[in-house]
């Protein structure tokens, strides 16, 4: 039996039945935990969820991957569902995301009011937390995000004025199994190699269940082995040769089972095809993936 069964609610591309959108909503089972992580960009992950037969008010634990519109549109649909669970989301997230376009800033942020509305139902983590047993929430620690913000034309509103985003509200969800580490992270915009090598260094001196011996080996630190990556790479706006690039550092981090869609791209899945091989999969609205 697999530790963990992830089906993806909502992606891009339609699936099984179901209609996509521009968004990420996926529904994992963990050694008894159901978890939701994102909600897409409005009420459809909910809709596709009951066809699916997922019931969204045994949630235990719902996590936010970042402050932007395509995964939190139906965050105000799963309070109503569901009564109880907490919802994770880095510390520093706030209704403050936008992006730059030409000269004007354009909201690309959380529902407005959803935070302030539900604060009782809101968990923020500070950088890194285990939230059960197997199951945790990493942060970005490379510094020199905010120079992808700036390519990206990313921004953030402060009480000071606009800022470059550096990402610092975007996590990991990261489960350990039998076989490794799988990791989700729906856009990756910290770059998704990047993510890999955190986890390793966060995680990667564990034994399952054990702690962080700080300890590394290789290219994979420690005991721990990533058996999985699934989420969104934000390669759509890459060129062809920045996202050969991105391939080989993935060669490099020796992961085995690659899953992406959303902001990834079809010309940059295509390449990644080519330079992965079998190793890469297509994330699809009513996907199911048992590690």
């Amino acid at each position: 039996m697999a530790d963990l069964k992830a089906t993806v609610l909502v992606d891009n591309t339609a699936g099984c039945g179901l209609s996509g959108e521009w968004g990420l909503s996926a529904f994992i089972e963990y050694r008894g935990k159901k978890i939701l992580l994102d909600t897409g960009a409005s009420e459809r992950f909910a809709k596709n969820a009951a066809a699916l037969g997922f019931r969204l008010e045994e949630v235990d634990y719902a996590v936010l991957s970042h402050a932007h519109y395509d995964h939190s549109n139906g965050m105000e649909r799963f309070f109503k569902e569901n009564a109880s669970a907490k919802f994770y989301l880095q510390e520093c997230c706030g209704e403050d995301c936008y992006k730059k376009i030409l000269f004007f800033p354009k909201y690309i942020g959380l529902p407005k009011g959803v935070l302030k509305k539900y604060a009782d139902r809101v968990e923020r983590v500070s950088e890194d937390r285990e939230i059960s047993e197997g199951i945790h929430l990493i942060s970005h620690k490379k510094p020199g995000r905010d120079l992808i913000g700036k390519r990206e034309n990313m921004i953030r509103r402060t009480e000071n004025g606009w800022v470059t985003d550096d990402f610092s509200h975007e996590q990991s969800l990261v489960f350990e199994t039998e076989n490794g580490l799988v990791i989700f992270n729906s856009c990756s915009h910290g770059g998704a190699s990047d993510i890999v090598t955190e986890v390793l260094e966060t995680l990667g001196g564990r034994e399952n269940g054990g702690e962080n011996t700080g300890e590394k080996s290789g290219e994979n630190c420690g005991t721990q082995k990533v058996a999985a990556l699934v989420g969104g790479f934000h390669l759509h706006s890459r060129t062809d040769n920045e996202v050969r690039e991105f391939a080989e550092k993935l060669k490099n981090c020796e992961v085995p089972y690659v899953c992406t869609g959303h902001c990834t791209g079809e010309r940059a899945y295509g390449i990644l095809k080519e330079e992965l091989g079998e190793k890469l999969h297509h994330l699809k609205t009513g996907l199911v993936i048992e590690l």
